[in-house]
């Protein structure tokens, strides 16, 4: 027996449907559960939504999540300047900063280089990782990308370029082949950070 939604209830979960990690029964769970809450909830939800979409970019240093031009952490004069944390997107470094191990600074790639989907270095953050490197006095770059054939390659190609003007290390993992920074535990990436060794 197929279940037949009223169309603007559809569009919901179809909607809801396009988010990472959520299928057809949670879509509608979610929506239903929407329908349930007051008006007052639920225009906050979809004016929180608007306003993350118009008012978050990408800081101008980083390349991390702001809602200003430099972000918080870029902005933190209480953070080691001669430390940059390379990472391949956003959730990496909110993982990272939950093990609150890590006291420096980030570059955000934007992803990682991949020739099948199209992604080469010039789609990456990696000119204005090195034009940091060679403008600042940075004592080390640490290679925090997550353990793929994509994540290695990525790796080892910003380290070449790196290398000439800082000392390159990467983060050791307990982690799988193929495993990804966000899921890691806390504890895990604390000890990836404090394992880290020099890149070859």
């Amino acid at each position: 027996m197929t279940t037949v939604y009223t169309r603007p209830l559809a569009r919901l979960i179809e909607q809801l449907q396009r988010l990472p990690g959520v299928g057809p029964k949670t879509a509608q769970r979610l929506a239903l559960h929407i329908l349930k809450r007051p008006d007052d909830e639920v225009k906050a939800l979809a004016q929180a939504l608007i306003d993350a979409k118009q008012q978050v970019g990408l800081c101008k240093v980083c390349f991390h999540l702001s809602a200003e031009p430099v972000c918080e952490i870029c902005r933190n004069p209480n953070r080691d300047e001669s430390t940059i944390c390379v990472v391949a997107d956003s959730r990496d470094v909110i993982a990272l900063e939950k093990t609150r191990e890590y006291q420096g600074k980030y570059h955000v790639l934007g992803g990682v280089i991949s020739p099948m989907d199209g992604i080469g270095p010039d789609q990456l953050h990696i000119q204005q990782l090195i034009r940091r490197v060679s403008l600042k006095d940075i004592k080390e770059v640490i290679m925090a990308i997550s353990p793929s054939v994509e994540g290695e390659t990525t790796t080892l190609y910003i380290g070449q370029l790196v290398k000439p003007f800082t000392k390159v290390t990467r983060i050791a993992f307990g982690l799988p082949i193929g495993g990804d920074l966000e899921y890691a535990d806390e504890l895990t990436l604390a000890r990836a950070l404090e394992g880290r060794r020099e890149l070859d």
